[in-house]
């Protein structure tokens, strides 16, 4: 496998977990929490917490972690080759690194602290643990997907360029 041969894959491996990861804040934005918004308090903390549960899993990681990793992967060899620096990709990671501060910094400690409510029967104002996660969540939640779009849509870029 040549050195450009393998910036090909590294980058088509970047595009197609950001694009995962896009499309996976996208279909909760547009289906999951609109799904849950019509059920009770508890059903909705209950689901959110398994939901919260399930998503740690390898399938997931290797496209959420793998997204910035590939990319960062085609700057190096990028840089190693001697090519410089390419604009679209430099972009896509940045957007995609910037999706992951969302991400740790708002969507999973709200998850966390949803998740240290404890058994949603046994939650005293199931309506006020709800309300300080939903909005909020729901608010960054699209950012994220906005801006892993915009990431992933620099990589798409990128690939046409290269």
């Amino acid at each position: 496998m040549t050195s450009e041969s393998l910036r090909e894959l590294v980058l088509m491996l970047a595009t197609v977990t950001t694009g995962l990861i896009a499309g996976l804040y996208y279909a909760y934005a547009c289906s999951v929490m609109l799904g849950l918004r019509k059920v009770g308090d508890r059903v909705f903390i209950d689901v959110m917490q398994r939901i919260n549960v399930a998503i740690q899993n390898g399938v997931f990681l290797i496209a959420f972690l793998g997204a910035a990793l590939f990319a960062i992967a085609v700057i190096v060899l990028d840089l190693a080759a001697g090519r410089g620096l390419s604009v679209p990709v430099v972009a896509g990671c940045v957007l995609y690194v910037l999706s992951l501060v969302i991400t740790f910094g708002i969507n999973i400690p709200l998850n966390n602290r949803l998740d240290a409510a404890g058994e949603p029967s046994g939650i005293a104002d199931p309506a006020a643990v709800r309300a300080s996660f939903e909005a909020t969540w729901n608010r960054w939640n699209v950012m994220r997907a906005l801006v892993s779009l915009a990431g992933f849509v620099c990589l798409c870029w990128a690939l046409l360029v290269s």
